[in-house]
């Protein structure tokens, strides 16, 4: 019996300890599979990064090559310097060697150099020497082959075509594109994929100068008289046509700008959000919920409603700049005018349903921060002389004067020339109306949906 017992032991002893074997076992796969994931979390981070900088990158080159003043070339190669370190730095954090991906780092690395090199001598070469030009040209070509081919790698990737740990179908593609600029086509003789996935988000516009600057005190807001909740909702009822017990309060918040924040029903079948200042009763901002039906407008109908909408509410002198239309919805960048003169820092966002022209959105944190009756400048250079600062390689569309923020708490007057590029693709360049150098350049990106701006 005692035999008997001793055995039923060591049985129960043996199966106690391979369930504890198994059950470690299985705890550390799941701790292996949760590395694992983490892991491939962060180099799918750093892909993003090197895709993003390769294509900053391949824009600030393209912009190099049109910029005519050193100062303004001097910047634009620092700029072009930064992107080509970002992403050499992106390159370092995935999971290959630098032998698997040795012509990209490379391509990467001297590149930077020779930003950083033409930047210091821009002022002595008095921009850029033809030889450099035309090197640049290959560089932008290369930067441009780069970025593509990391954007359809990333789609592979987000579509689970492809893991970054295929080394040698990511070191092949990436081969692709050698730092004399030469394209390696061979290589790229695989499937594929922008018929088989859906097309990547359609990247939204918000006007050529929507980060105002935000640390100062609004201007409009300035002397103003602070407003009780029960004006703050009459304000807001006022503004979306209901009536003042149809608001209610739902926080009093504001990081900035101390606001009344309210919620309200909307006749659509959505709810309103809806922030307004406590200093000086400003609308400040408007969110609707409601699911927008089949679009029934045209492009030009919503954007007139749109307009007719802010001149109901006081707001005068404004002209539409760019635009996204998304999902039945038109989102529509209002800029202040200044008799002849636009100024890009009084922003107005708003958006119009594209069935009925119902209010959807609204956002005036860039009117409200900058707004003011500006003094302009008499004394500038002319039209002719500011175009003739503009890279020959352009064909000029249109000009008028413009007011445009600097990265600092400024502005410029500028001469605003929309210019066509060999391709057909526009570029905007802004001539300083006071000094007559380059103030800045922007590519824009446009088709049926919208405009981008970089």
């Amino acid at each position: 019996m005692t035999e008997r017992k001793s055995r039923i032991w060591i049985a129960v002893i043996v199966a106690i300890a391979l369930i504890v074997t198994g059950w470690l076992a299985i705890d550390g796969q799941v701790k292996a599979a949760n590395y694992h994931q983490q892991i491939s979390n962060n180099y799918q981070y750093s892909f993003a990064e090197l895709a993003t900088a390769a294509g900053e990158l391949d824009t600030a080159l393209q912009k190099c090559l049109y910029a005519t003043t050193p100062e303004l070339f001097s910047t634009l190669c620092t700029q072009a310097f930064s992107k080509a370190q970002a992403a050499q730095s992106a390159v370092g954090q995935l999971p290959y060697s630098n032998v698997e991906l040795e012509k990209t780092s490379s391509f990467l690395a001297k590149t930077g150099d020779y930003l950083m090199s033409l930047s210091r001598n821009a002022v002595k070469n008095n921009g850029c020497t033809e030889e450099d030009r035309k090197l640049l040209e290959s560089l932008s070509a290369t930067a441009t082959t780069l970025a593509n081919t990391l954007r359809d790698l990333q789609t592979e990737l987000y579509a689970g075509n492809l893991s970054l740990d295929d080394i040698s179908v990511v070191e092949k593609r990436l081969a692709a594109v050698t730092e004399q600029g030469e394209q390696v086509t061979s290589a790229l003789s695989f499937q594929t994929l922008e018929s088989d996935f859906p097309e990547m988000p359609t990247l939204i516009y918000d006007g050529p100068f929507s980060d105002h600057i935000t640390s100062r005190s609004p201007r409009m807001l300035e002397g103003q008289k602070d407003v009780s909740e029960a004006e703050a909702k009459k304000l807001a009822a006022n503004f979306l046509g209901l009536t003042a017990s149809e608001l209610l309060l739902t926080d009093q918040g504001g990081e900035r700008i101390a606001t009344y924040d309210l919620t309200a029903a909307a006749p659509e079948g959505g709810t309103y959000y809806i922030e307004v200042t406590r200093q000086g009763g400003k609308i400040i901002s408007v969110l609707n919920s409601a699911v927008v039906g089949q679009s029934t407008l045209a492009q030009e109908q919503a954007e007139k409603m749109a307009l007719e909408f802010l001149q109901r509410n006081g707001y005068d002198n404004l002209t539409a700049t760019y635009f996204i239309q998304q999902n039945n919805v038109l989102t529509i960048n209002f800029a202040a005018m200044q008799g002849d003169v636009i100024c890009y820092p009084d922003l107005i966002k708003i958006a119009v349903s594209m069935q009925d022209g119902h209010l959807m959105g609204y956002e005036t944190h860039g009117y409200l921060n900058n707004h003011y009756e500006r003094t302009i400048p008499q004394d500038i250079v002319s039209e002719d002389t500011a175009r003739a600062v503009v890279s020959s390689n352009l064909e000029i569309l249109t000009h008028r004067m413009a007011v445009i923020p600097t990265d600092g708490q400024y502005e410029v007057y500028c001469h605003e020339f929309k210019c066509s590029r060999a391709d057909g693709t526009h570029m905007i360049v802004y001539v300083n109306a006071e000094t007559g150098l380059e103030e800045r350049i922007l590519l824009l990106l446009e088709d049926e949906s919208g405009t981008l701006a970089m």
